[in-house]
C-alpha cells in the first residue's frame, strides 16, 4: 500500500477505517472537510492544522514523526477534492 511507504503503519488506519464507521465521527470529519480546496491540501501549515484537527476528532494522538508522515502523505498525493478520480484513486488506497 502507497501509504506504508511513508511510514504510515496500517494499525494506525484500520483504527481510523473503524472510527470513522461511526456516524457522528464520520459527520465531524465531513464538516471539518466540506470547504477544503486542492490549495488548501498543498499548503503544508493547512494539512498540519488538518491532520491535528482529524486526529482530535478521532481522539488519535499521533506523535510528531506520525504527523509529519501523514503531512508529507498528503502533499505527495496532490489531491483535488473536486475531482473524482483523485477521490476514487485515494478511497482505493485504503480499501
Amino acid at each position: 500500500m502507497s501509504y506504508q511507504k511513508y511510514g504510515i503503519r496500517p494499525d494506525l488506519v484500520e483504527r481510523v477505517k473503524f472510527k470513522m464507521k461511526n456516524p457522528v465521527v464520520k459527520d465531524r470529519m465531513k464538516q471539518m472537510l466540506a470547504t477544503v480546496t486542492k490549495y488548501d491540501l498543498q499548503d503544508r501549515a493547512k494539512v498540519r492544522k488538518l491532520v491535528k484537527s482529524a486526529s482530535a476528532i478521532l481522539s488519535e494522538k499521533l506523535t510528531e514523526t506520525q504527523e509529519e508522515q501523514i503531512i508529507t502523505f498528503v502533499l505527495s498525493q496532490k489531491i483535488d477534492p473536486n475531482n473524482t478520480f483523485h477521490l476514487l484513486k485515494l478511497w482505493s488506497t485504503f480499501r
